[in-house]
């Protein structure tokens, strides 16, 4: 009985592996935690009990500082760290280095590898970045908000992808590759406004020397080097160059990205022959009392595992090994530490609100991502299209990417992000993040119901 006890314990706790293992492979499984997430930052912002706390937790100061009692010796690194900066500029460093890694996979062999690959997607990701930033301006033109044009400009790939994966094969397959790829270039032009217009004020000479680095990971990878280490210890290098030059420290890890070697360490000849000759002597070696494996037969099983490991690429590794931490711990966390606005009046409720001196930066955001991105997007699709420039994704028609592009509208994290580097004055911070939170909230709905009713009306 007992054993049988253990034994149900036992298949309990596997099947619950699978079913989280499961979970966490879902397309739509980002999201619903970051949804999570954003309930939480709302809530912990906002009750009596732990709203205090939970302000002063993101101000507390992480900075390592070294203080003598005559005050001869006082510094400090990083100067002015906190909580919040810690997940801003350290954390979401490992979020653009993967988007850099998405980025460079997708340019070298993926749907931007080409020019007819990447003409209509890279076209449509520069209408939905321009349309809202124009409605933005529209709004906020000359006003103390006019800074937080690029606030709507952003798509959020994992909601937008996530939702499509959702609809299941109401949305052609094309189209799915066509919002990816969209999203992709989005990101990639987002990065752009980041370091050309929401960077501090920059030290060229710290810069230089960043560039210097840069330049001899770069030479270290022409000649072939394919070891990690190489590359982690000038990317913390790097970092820290870019959080004290001015420009946004985040940026270091798209830079870094992009000098990660693509090429394996082995050839598939190389690989061909030494696996055989692992294998070989594998089966040769005499089985023992021991179960398999045993201590002569682990040896060649993790020198099949390190070959294994060495004949794909460090970018695509990386990739591989960095995505599950990134969508499960790096986003939410930082969904956690920006999503929280505490609504201390129905002032911040009424995102509309307009003034001449200050503007709208509810208006101008809400309405970026509802109307402008799905407009811009689509726009510049069907100018593309009929120009000749690009062709349409196969087996969709102009009323299914409108509402695909309407999904272009969820912004989100790159949003959030932006909305953080737009402002200095906290109140216009936290009327941009609830008009993202509304923006992107209403154009997943649009989109899904728009993808609900024109693929009613396609023959199955």
């Amino acid at each position: 009985m007992r054993l049988f006890s253990m034994y149900r314990w036992v298949r309990s706790s596997h099947e619950m592996s699978l079913r989280r293992r499961g979970f966490m492979e879902a397309p739509w499984a980002g999201g619903v935690v970051l949804l999570a997430c954003v309930a939480v930052a709302m809530l912990l912002a906002n009750l009596p009990a732990t709203k205090e706390f939970y302000h002063n937790f993101l101000e507390t100061d992480l900075s390592l500082v070294v203080h003598s009692p005559s005050g001869a010796i006082d510094w400090a690194f990083p100067v002015g760290m906190t909580v919040e900066k810690f997940v801003n500029d350290c954390l979401m460093v490992i979020f653009f280095f993967t988007v850099g890694l998405e980025i460079k996979r997708e340019v070298v062999n993926g749907q931007l590898s080409s020019m007819r690959k990447a003409i209509l997607p890279v076209v449509a990701a520069a209408g939905g970045m321009l349309a809202p930033a124009l409605i933005f301006l529209l709004f906020n033109h000359g006003t103390l908000a006019a800074n937080g044009w690029g606030i709507p400009t952003a798509t959020d790939i994992a909601f937008a992808v996530g939702i499509l994966s959702m609809l299941g094969d109401r949305v052609p397959v094309s189209l799915k590759i066509f919002l990816t790829a969209l999203a992709i270039a989005d990101d990639l032009g987002a990065i752009l406004v980041i370091a050309f217009f929401y960077g501090g004020e920059l030290q060229l000479g710290l810069l230089l020397i960043a560039l210097l680095v840069m330049a001899g990971v770069y030479l270290m990878h022409r000649m072939g080097e394919k070891r990690l280490f190489f590359y982690l210890v000038p990317a913390v290098v790097v970092w820290g160059l870019f959080y004290y030059s001015g420009i946004h420290a985040t940026l270091s890890g798209v830079a870094m990205a992009l000098l990660i070697p693509m090429e394996p360490r082995y050839s598939k000849e190389y690989f061909v022959h030494k696996m055989r000759w692992l294998k070989d002597r594998l089966l040769a070696v005499e089985d023992s009392a021991e179960e398999f494996p045993n201590e002569e037969q682990r040896f060649y099983l993790r020198q099949m595992t390190q070959l294994g490991e060495r004949s794909v690429a460090m970018s695509y590794r990386l990739e591989h090994a960095l995505t599950p931490y990134v969508t499960f711990l790096i986003m939410p966390i930082f969904a956690l530490a920006n999503a929280g606005v505490e609504i201390t009046s129905l002032e911040y409720v009424n995102i509309f609100r307009y003034s001449s001196d200050i503007g709208s930066v509810g208006m101008g955001v809400f309405f970026g991502l509802l109307a402008g991105k799905p407009l811009g997007i689509f726009a510049a699709s069907w100018l593309a299209v009929k120009s000749k420039l690009a062709v349409m994704p196969e087996g969709a028609t102009w009323r299914m990417l409108l509402a695909v592009a309407c999904l272009g509208g969820i912004g989100f994290t790159m949003s959030l992000f932006v909305d953080s580097l737009a402002y200095t004055d906290a109140g216009l911070i936290d009327r941009g993040k609830i008009a993202i939170l509304m923006g992107s909230t209403a154009a997943a709905v649009a989109g899904s119901l728009l993808i609900l009713l024109f693929s009613k009306k396609q023959p199955r």
